[in-house]
């Protein structure tokens, strides 16, 4: 024991005398200690920079990050996209509505590098039929030649007009050749029930697609997507928000919405990123005003005193403004992650400045002067605050070798700031409760009320200490449940535009992005690859530049050559009629309605009775007003402009090539120096982790390079798990040395370190019963558990080898019970958070300080025992 004290002798005499100095010379301390708050302040806000870039959160070094990395500069225009999906009541809204929107976004180069329409644009528009199976693309062209004369009425008069006389014309001329309207009852149908809909003052949305193929669109045919990479601004909290607010603004000034038969959702990295970063910063100021008077309340009923309140509260501000300066000064930025030293030092911070002044509330009883008693506090506080900062920063550091960046400049920040808090409540507090003063305290500084728990603890020490042991080791098979979610959707809330239309688009493997990308040296070398990638069960598609290029293409072209030798006089615009008025309308829709009329006559059959239907909602219309005949012409002509086009250049279909392919879609297959890009999609529920890692385990075996979205949440997963062990491992070696070197008794290392680690698995233990897993957001909990636990450990233990007895009664208590509700106060904030991974931040964090709180409070007492006959350590 007594190299122990020898060697706290000289930490206790500087501690001592630091604070004897801070009180004699408190105004030259206060001025200083607020031009360096200032300064840090003004330092912190004008330096303040955040960066974003989740990707950089884990090292570049390690092997899966380098293939990222390489993939990334190989095909940078699929890094930090929006992709804008678009879905549409018909093909043709749908198809309009994403080249209105690429025009839109094409004209702002400031805020977009490029705009990719993706399976749309000329080329697919053109030989999208070659994409379809041969039976498929034959029907289609034959019932196109079917409708060839409704075709040649309506291309020549595109106009209510020529709708009617298209449909009355070609119902005459049906029945004349085959004595029935049947052949042609669909087209018909599909017409009265878009008229029927109008009439009754519905949302009118028809399709001329689906009219004269017969077929129904199918769900691809209703979406397109732009793949959209803008200009992002990493300076800012949400780098994409203006780039994605003009996206919204242009869908909604072009009449892109869902009253016009048109929705337009936005998600992709960049969306799913802000979306993140605007939940947590929605209600903020609100959450932290709350907080901070929280905070003041817990102080007050701490320390019950207006002046300590305030001088800690100062203390703490001061600490916080150097610690954010420090932080920017030897990071360069705060990232998303170490933003979170804020919270951890009003947490931990605090608890610094409550000891001591809880402490010198405790003395000021016994020692009514008040430079008496501020000597008696840093002389019995001063050594227990020194090695609960020291070990405490030692915590956080120990994430500096591991490679999960992100929390490794939280740990240098937040460490830092445990030396700062330090150093400002043994200077600045001193200083500031000597100016401002505090009366003396009349009554005992303590929980008085707790005494009959002290002697309970007392008298049945053995059974609380081995009922609590015997209670976590039979809790500890539940460990091996312990989960870890790999999924980063699954820390998004589910109800955000971004989320729910990435899980939309999961659904199909067509369009879902959770794919695994190959950097083959060749598209040659894709070849062998590819076809012992599709042997994979897991594996839905595989898909290459050669991708695009159909099967069976001559007997496509031949259907589409047949057709178009058929078809494209009738769909010649140069020979279109003036557009009629709204009389001529009105004459033709008359026309029509005598002459379906005459053709339905009184026979019996599904086609008679769609003419009937037919002629009166015609009849009705033309007898309408010309408002509702204007509403027609809204309904009906846009898409049937639309459709012309579409079908104009679908006949129009080449032989596709890998020479044929356009230059933007070869760029995002093969890049300019030749290595080619190899995508594959996965079976089964894409949202599903363990689907996920039989998938990209498949596929590794096969690419060990390959690199995309599950192997990136199944490599960080790992990549996390593994820096937080190698943490902790470090954190216990240091912290273990440190107390070994300052406490010179293992089994006293042992009482301080026991309790802490049974409080860690018991926090591992409830989060298995209460079906929480561990994700990439609250698994931070666990380095705060150790941060507070240890401290806290440490006032006990010093206490305890000090002689103290009946802990519970004692003013050490009061500050740690007080110490705790501020953190809690502080971590609560975060539980409060509409970001479902903070929230899930604050819950561990919540659950973790609790059992921390029992274990020092209620559990460590026990083991301890009473203690030893041994002189009072000085400064203990």
């Amino acid at each position: 024991m007594g190299s122990s004290q020898t060697f706290s002798k000289p930490l206790v005499k500087s501690i001592n005398a630091l604070v004897a100095a801070s009180r004699r010379y408190r105004w030259t301390v206060l001025a200083l200690a607020a031009a360096v708050t200032i300064v840090s302040a003004d330092y912190a806000t004008t330096h303040f920079q955040i960066n974003t870039k989740t990707r950089n959160f884990i090292s570049a070094k390690l092997p899966w990050r380098q293939n990222m990395i390489a993939m990334d500069k190989a095909f940078p225009q699929s890094v930090d996209q929006i992709i804008v999906v678009i879905d549409g009541k018909t093909p043709e809204l749908t198809e309009t509505a994403a080249q209105r929107l690429n025009e839109k976004l094409a004209a702002r180069p400031d805020l977009f590098r490029s705009i990719v329409q993706l399976n749309g644009g000329r080329f697919f528009n053109q030989n999208g039929l070659l994409f379809r199976p041969a039976a498929e693309v034959r029907g289609t062209t034959e019932a196109l030649l079917k409708a060839r004369p409704l075709l040649a009425t309506l291309s020549s008069d595109p106009s209510l007009r020529g709708i009617m006389d298209a449909f009355s014309d070609t119902a005459h001329e049906v029945r004349k050749r085959s004595g029935s309207l049947d052949a042609f009852a669909q087209p018909m149908a599909a017409l009265g029930d878009g008229l029927e809909d109008l009439l009754a003052s519905r949302p009118t949305f028809f399709s001329w697609q689906s009219l004269l193929t017969g077929q129904a669109a199918s769900p691809r045919e209703l979406r397109q997507i732009l793949d959209v990479q803008p200009v992002l601004d990493y300076r800012a909290l949400q780098p994409g928000q203006i780039p994605a607010n003009f996206i919204r603004d242009s869908a909604n000034s072009l009449g892109l919405t869902p009253g016009q038969g048109v929705r337009v959702r936005l998600t992709g990295s960049v969306p799913l990123a802000d979306e993140e970063y605007g939940a947590i910063e929605e209600g903020a100021v609100i959450n932290r005003v709350g907080t901070a008077l929280l905070v003041l309340l817990i102080l007050w009923l701490a320390l019950r005193s207006a002046r300590i309140v305030l001088a800690v509260a100062l203390c703490v501000v001061a600490g916080l403004a150097v610690t954010a300066a420090a932080g920017l000064k030897m990071a360069g930025s705060f990232n998303l992650i170490s933003l979170a030293f804020g919270v951890l030092f009003i947490g931990i911070g605090t608890d610094f400045a409550i000891q001591f002044s809880v402490r010198y509330r405790a003395e000021r009883h016994h020692e009514p002067g008040f430079d008496k008693a501020i000597g008696r506090t840093a002389n019995k506080i001063g050594r227990p605050l020194a090695l609960a900062a020291a070990a405490t920063a030692a915590g956080f550091f120990s994430f500096l070798p591991t490679d999960y960046t992100g929390v490794s400049e939280l740990g240098l920040i937040a460490g830092t700031g445990m030396l700062i808090a330090f150093f400002t409540t043994l200077t600045v507090l001193p200083a500031l409760l000597s100016i401002l003063g505090a009366p003396v305290e009349t009554e005992p500084i303590g929980f008085k009320f707790l005494a009959p728990a002290d002697r309970f603890m007392s008298r049945h020490r053995y059974a609380v200490v081995i009922g609590t042991l015997a209670v976590a080791l039979a809790g500890t098979p539940l460990l091996l449940k312990l989960q870890f979610d790999f999924n980063p959707l699954d820390l998004s809330s589910p109800k955000t535009e971004a989320v729910a239309t990435l899980r939309d688009l999961m659904k199909d493997p067509a369009t879902d992005p959770n794919t695994i990308s190959i950097l083959a040296p060749s598209l040659t070398d894709t070849r062998a690859v590819t076809e012992r990638l599709r042997q994979l069960p897991d594996v839905a598609r595989v898909t290459t530049l050669e991708s695009f290029i159909p099967e069976d293409q001559d007997a496509k072209l031949a259907s589409i050559r047949q057709a178009a030798v058929a078809l494209k006089p009738e769909l010649d615009a140069s020979h279109r009629r003036p557009a009629p008025s709204d009389v001529e309308d009105v004459a033709a829709m008359e026309r029509a309605d005598q002459t379906l009329t005459t053709a339905a006559g009184n026979a019996a059959g599904k086609g008679a009775e769609e003419a009937r239907r037919l002629a009166g909602l015609i009849h009705k219309l033309a007898w309408g007003t010309p408002e509702l005949r204007e509403t027609a012409r809204h309904a009906l002509l846009p898409s049937l402009d639309t459709t012309f086009g579409l079908l104009r250049e679908s006949l129009d279909a080449r032989l596709i090539t890998l020479r044929s392919i356009p230059p933007d879609l070869r760029a995002d297959w093969v890049t300019q120096d030749g290595r080619a890009r190899i995508d594959v999609a996965p079976k089964g529920d894409p949202d599903d982790n363990a689907n996920l890692i039989r998938f990209s385990e498949a596929v590794r075996k096969i690419a060990p390079a390959a690199t995309g979205q599950p192997v990136i949440i199944q490599e960080s997963g790992n990549t996390v798990v593994k820096a937080f062990a190698e943490a902790g491992l470090w954190a216990l070696l240091s912290i273990s040395l440190l107390l070994l070197i300052v406490l010179r008794r293992v089994t006293d290392v042992l009482l301080t370190l026991v309790p802490l680690a049974l409080a860690g698995t018991v926090t591992l233990e409830i989060t298995v019963l209460i079906g929480m897993p561990l994700n990439f957001a609250n698994i931070i909990a666990l380095p705060v558990l150790l941060g507070v636990g240890v401290a806290f450990k440490i006032y006990f233990i010093l206490a305890w080898r000090a002689g103290a007895t009946n802990l519970l009664e004692t003013s050490l208590t009061r500050a740690v019970v007080f110490s705790a509700m501020t953190t809690a106060t502080a971590f609560g904030s975060l539980w409060l958070s509409q970001f479902p991974g903070m929230s899930s931040m604050g819950k561990l964090l919540a659950l973790a300080l609790l059992c921390t709180l029992a274990a020092a409070v209620l559990f460590q007492p026990a083991l301890m025992g009473p203690p030893r006959k041994v002189v009072p350590e000085e400064g203990a």
